[in-house]
């Protein structure tokens, strides 16, 4: 088992907890990762053990898990901005990101801030914003609120509902999920993070983005429906859309398939026009 270092990190006057898996002799840059709302850091555990010769680094954003909430609300850019800076803390320069859900947002926001910074972009499980192919009402007023975050057996009764995929017939699986929760002391970094993406939107932009991207979304994702990732290949030129035969969680109930694709995109510099664009970004393992 990989170790992992767990600590609380000041930057832009914040305490924020990071999570770091760190690798001997890494060969590519180290994998950035977003998670979704009210999700804290520890929920990547298993998705960043099984992506073994890759080092990662993810954190708990303001008000979520062990970070401190801010008094107001951050936007994505003030959000990718907070990222950058406490990637210099660790003096990485050069990164891969992944973003799922909520946290595809912030990956795009990230990719399109800080362009040469980042080489490639993973969006799992996400949509373009406000401009997208909505959930059911029903699905969508239980992401309202963190309740599934801080009872466990709310989260049993909806997970079938809000996650689909493989939970509908197995829902014993959310156990994987739950296990990982640190839930925050309040709500108001999730509420925070909800308007963080206010009235956001990248539809008009995600042309632009140069990363070689790979998307991946769930055919049975009652949250963010497939739509949302034939939008994103669509509009992201360098874009490969993975169609997984799984619900929302698919970064944790489907490893087995998702790693692999992964691991390729991150480790073969040749994968539909990889190299090219990766040549006009930063390279090496910085």
């Amino acid at each position: 088992m990989p170790e992992f270092e767990d600590s609380v990190v000041a930057v832009e006057g914040l305490k924020i907890r990071v999570l770091r898996k760190t690798v001997a002799n890494r060969q590519t840059p180290p994998l950035l990762l977003f998670n979704g709302i009210g999700a804290n850091a520890d929920l990547f555990k298993p998705l960043m053990t099984d992506l073994e010769p890759i080092e990662c680094i993810t954190f708990d954003v303001p008000g979520i898990g062990g970070s401190k909430p801010t008094l107001l609300p951050m936007r994505f850019k003030a959000l990718s901005k907070l990222s950058a800076k406490l990637l210099d803390h660790f003096d990485y320069g050069n990164v891969d990101v992944l973003g799922v859900s909520w946290g595809g947002g912030l990956a795009q926001e990230f990719a399109r801030n800080h362009q040469q910074r980042c080489r490639r972009l993973i969006l799992a499980a996400t949509s373009p914003g406000v401009v997208m192919v909505p959930s059911k009402p029903s699905v969508f007023m239980k992401l309202s609120t963190p309740k599934r975050y801080l009872d466990e057996s709310y989260l049993f009764e909806v997970a079938h509902h809000i996650y689909g995929g493989v939970l509908r017939e197995h829902p014993e699986q959310i156990q994987a999920f739950a296990e990982h929760i640190k839930p925050a002391k309040s709500g108001r970094g999730y509420l925070n993070q909800l308007m963080a993406m206010a009235g956001w939107t990248s539809i008009h932009w995600l042309h632009k983005l140069k990363q070689p991207t790979l998307i991946l979304s769930g055919v049975d994702d009652p949250l963010v429906p497939l739509a949302n990732g034939k939008i994103l290949s669509a509009r992201i030129p360098n874009s490969r859309l993975e169609e997984i035969n799984c619900g929302h969680l698919l970064l944790l109930t489907q490893r087995e398939v998702v790693v692999p694709m992964i691991s390729a995109f991150l480790l073969n510099d040749e994968l539909f026009g990889g190299e090219l664009l990766d040549g006009a970004l930063p390279g090496g393992a910085n």
